[in-house]
């Protein structure tokens, strides 16, 4: 069946490139409502923005989204992870500014706080989206790739010349909590010089490598604590990944494959599902194929008490 979050919740903080306070709240919303963003901060005009994968203003750095006037909200990723991992199908997010507080750079603090609330079973069936052809999009050496599964299933591998993160590469299947079990804490990284060069160039302005980023130098691990995982940025990507892939607009049942992919090259990868004739169709849910969707089967103790 189809689910939204029992009552509203709320998150504040800080915006990871925008360094401005931001609090957004996470309300019910009922059947076939999907995901959409409400900028409450703005008094005329369409303050709707859709969570779909043709309102994506393609940037390197974040998923940002935009409506038809031109209303934006960026760095939705996270949340759309945990909203998927958590298996919310339906939700009206409010937000009072242009970006989505990072909180710890993960989507843990998201995750506890949804499954705090719980989760309320609506009165219809859930659909989702059945990829029926493999498609494939490339940008120099990253590529990524979607192809028909029975489930979701992500594989990531990135490759990065700093020892501290080198090669890392990790495959899981996207139910039965797998996602707030070992992906939901990882956190946002970077390397010293690009944060350097971004906060030069007004980015990453509430960025703090000892609250919400990890930062790496070479064979160095900036952040205090060190890593949570030892393979923690390719979990991140996956969590980017998931977040970015629920942009199309329902559950989606597939088997991607991410090398050295970000979130522009994913949404390339989504038009181009989208675009391509016979490549997917959106099926009604029966009781098995529901039960192997994001966010079932997740219990309570199995999210990181990280957040």
């Amino acid at each position: 069946m189809q689910t939204t979050i029992k009552t509203a919740i709320s998150f504040s903080g800080t915006g990871l490139h925008s360094g401005r306070p931001a609090t957004v709240t996470i309300r019910p919303a009922g059947v076939h409502h999907g995901i959409w963003f409400s900028r409450s901060d703005v008094d005329v005009g369409d303050r709707l923005i859709p969570a779909r994968w043709d309102a994506v203003n393609r940037s390197p750095l974040c998923t940002k989204l935009e409506n038809a006037t031109g209303l934006q909200v960026s760095t939705v990723e996270h949340l759309m992870a945990a909203l998927a991992g958590c298996g919310i199908h339906n939700a009206l997010i409010e937000i009072d500014g242009p970006e989505v507080p990072i909180l710890d750079g993960s989507a843990a603090p998201f995750v506890r706080g949804i499954m705090q609330r719980g989760v309320r079973m609506l009165a219809a069936p859930v659909r989702a989206f059945e990829v029926l052809k493999t498609v494939t999009v490339t940008d120099g050496e990253a590529s990524a790739t979607i192809s028909p599964a029975d489930t979701l299933k992500i594989d990531f591998v990135i490759d990065f010349a700093d020892a501290a993160i080198g090669h890392q590469e990790k495959s899981l299947v996207m139910n039965n909590g797998s996602f707030a079990r070992e992906l939901c804490d990882s956190r946002t990284f970077c390397r010293q010089a690009d944060v350097d060069a971004m906060q030069a160039n007004g980015l990453a302005l509430g960025g703090n490598a000892g609250e919400n980023a990890v930062v790496f130098d070479g064979d160095q691990v900036l952040s205090p604590g060190g890593l949570r995982h030892s393979d923690e940025p390719v979990r991140h990507k996956m969590l980017d990944a998931l977040g970015d892939l629920a942009l199309a607009g329902a559950p989606l049942i597939g088997h991607y494959t991410g090398v050295r992919a970000g979130h522009s090259l994913t949404n390339t990868l989504l038009r181009a599902l989208f675009t391509t004739p016979g490549a997917v169709r959106m099926v009604q849910c029966d009781a098995q194929m529901a039960s192997r969707l994001p966010g079932f089967g997740l219990e309570w103790d199995e999210i990181p008490a990280v957040a």
